[in-house]
């Protein structure tokens, strides 16, 4: 699949920070369905500070001039229905926070109480579930894809992540100033009235996709089948998780067919910003966890242990997400404890269902998500391995 370019875009843009936040904030207790509730670290925003910049916000009819820049050009965009809130509400101010060659990423965290990152993304790279595609000159956009590429991932940067727990003390200031570096443009961002304004473009939302997928009830023998036909295209893929060999994931993997809750929120909290680049690869593979413990799990017999998971670890990882990771990171994980994934993952979780065939789906997820691709992919896996364990326990 040809890629398309957002016409103007910079050259990819890589954190300077070297290494995400992987500072872990634990709560006594976590509730099922009980998502961050916006608290920042010191210096960050706090409660009080949203208000007052979503009121403001709200005022906003138009957004203030740029009269060194020209005109917005129009662009149609086809929107995620997890961004619906907030394309349609009044206007408000957000932030560029990267600027790639077929992504820009947004920032509107600030007005809407949680992370809220949006994907403005040209047709042919994943599609995630906060994307809104851009239909460019010259270019046919697919019913409805869109996403994010995930910056390169600079060579041996995964063997620095090994130990990074003993080293977190006052690293929160650094996610947000890295987010910053990676920015560093005067441009101002804005969204609402069915509409996004940024880097010279009016994105004007013409239609809608759900990223919340229907999977249908599922047969212990398909997902079987599904889960080893998904597993051979991993084995043979060219992309690997950013952590690939770190002994996390496996040991999150093997406490969630145990059903052992407390270890798996332990680990999974560990892995909340570890590995390079704005998606950092431990949230990555957490999120396509949830999606097949919830997807999945909800859809089989018997799967309302894998469910009940979900939940538990959906409100550990959400809960003070955007202090221990991106801001994209953070808002990821918040969709994936909702159930909203990329269209590419969608597919895979129907072809388990039968709509489709599984090994083409998961080949075009690991092509066009790259290591975001894999690091999803085996997320999936783990998932379906968990979810049949403990539909039968």
């Amino acid at each position: 699949m040809t890629r398309g370019k957002i016409p103007g875009a910079a050259a990819p843009i890589s954190p300077s920070a070297g290494q995400p936040s992987n500072s872990r904030h634990r709560n006594s207790k976590h509730s099922p369905g009980q998502y961050s509730s916006g608290q920042h670290s010191s210096g960050q925003r706090t409660a009080g500070g949203r208000a007052t910049g979503r009121a403001r916000a709200g005022a906003l009819a138009t957004p203030p001039a740029l009269p060194s820049r020209a005109a917005p050009r129009a662009v149609p965009g086809v929107a995620s229905l997890a961004l619906h809130r907030l394309v349609r509400e009044p206007l408000q101010a957000g932030r560029v926070i990267a600027v790639l060659p077929d992504v820009i990423y947004l920032d509107f965290g600030e007005y809407t109480g949680e992370p809220q990152v949006i994907a403005l993304t040209a047709p042919g790279v994943i599609c995630l579930p906060n994307a809104i595609t851009l239909k460019l000159p010259g270019q046919d956009v697919p019913a409805p894809p869109a996403g994010a590429q995930e910056p390169a991932r600079p060579a041996g940067r995964e063997d620095r992540t090994a130990g990074r727990e003993d080293r977190t003390a006052g690293r929160e200031d650094r996610t947000a100033g890295r987010e910053d570096r990676t920015a560093g443009r005067e441009d101002g961002a804005w969204v609402g009235n069915g509409r996004v304004l940024a880097c010279g473009m009016d994105v004007q939302v013409r239609r809608w996709w759900d990223p919340s997928p229907v999977v249908g009830p599922l047969s212990r023998g398909r997902l079987e089948h599904g889960v080893a036909s998904l597993a051979r295209v991993y084995s043979a893929a060219e992309y690997r998780p950013g952590l690939d060999g770190h002994d996390a994931p496996a040991a999150l993997a093997a406490r969630c067919a145990a059903g052992d809750l407390a270890s798996a929120v332990e680990i999974a909290e560990m892995l909340v910003g570890l590995g390079p680049g704005l998606t950092p690869s431990g949230d990555s593979m957490i999120s396509g966890l949830l999606l097949a413990l919830r997807l999945l799990g909800g859809a089989t017999a018997g799967g309302t242990k894998a469910v009940w998971l979900a939940d538990w670890l959906g409100a550990a990882v959400t809960c003070y997400a955007e202090q221990r990771t991106t801001a994209l990171a953070a808002t990821l994980l918040h969709c994936a404890a909702r159930g909203q994934a990329a269209e590419e993952v969608s597919a895979v979780l129907r072809a388990f269902a039968g709509h489709e065939p599984v090994e083409p789906a998961a080949r075009r997820l690991l092509t066009v998500g790259r290591a975001t691709g894999a690091e999803l992919t085996w997320g999936l896996i783990a998932g379906c391995g968990a979810a049949l364990v403990l539909s039968v326990s």
